[in-house]
């Protein structure tokens, strides 16, 4: 402090502590304060009959289960059995179906669970197939649903009438 012999250190503290604004513990914003900061409108009246609605506590207090927009389900099976490599039809039935048909051709056939098993996966790729097919033609006709017709055409055009 050379340029000023009177001013100490101890002056110095004083004259901080005269300039010093005093601290408030900070609160949490009130809704009110908060509309009077942002310039926001205040809530609208309500009627007596909504208020007491809101009031009385309604008999059934069970929160209901979430429910996923429509469609969201859907697209997430769709993603699933894309990735998966696994049958979708199950063994049991499938063999069964093969039994009964093989009765009308021949009594008494017997198959290997391997040749089951190569049926059941030549039939799964065929349907994945058709399945494929039949959805361009859904599209061509300007739709994202599979009718009955799309199916007929898509083997139409594919030469298996039958």
């Amino acid at each position: 402090m050379l340029g000023r012999p009177w001013f100490t250190s101890s002056s110095k503290q004083q004259l901080l502590d005269k300039t010093r604004l005093p601290i408030m513990a900070r609160t949490k914003q009130t809704v009110e304060t908060a509309r009077k900061s942002t310039g926001g409108k205040a809530p609208r009246k309500q009627f007596a009959v909504k208020l007491m609605r809101k009031v009385t506590p309604s008999s059934a207090t069970v929160k209901r289960p979430h429910r996923f927009r429509p469609g969201t389900v859907a697209l997430r099976e769709i993603r699933r059995y894309q990735k998966s490599t696994e049958m979708l039809i199950r063994k049991l039935p499938f063999q069964r179906l093969v039994r009964e048909v093989s009765q009308d051709l021949q009594l008494n056939l017997r198959f290997q669970n391997s040749a089951l098993l190569a049926l059941q996966e030549a039939t799964e790729a065929y349907v994945v197939g058709l399945f494929e097919d039949s959805n361009l033609c859904a599209i061509h006709a300007r739709r994202v649903t599979i009718m009955p017709k799309d199916v007929q055409l898509a083997r139409r055009i594919r030469s298996e009438r039958g």
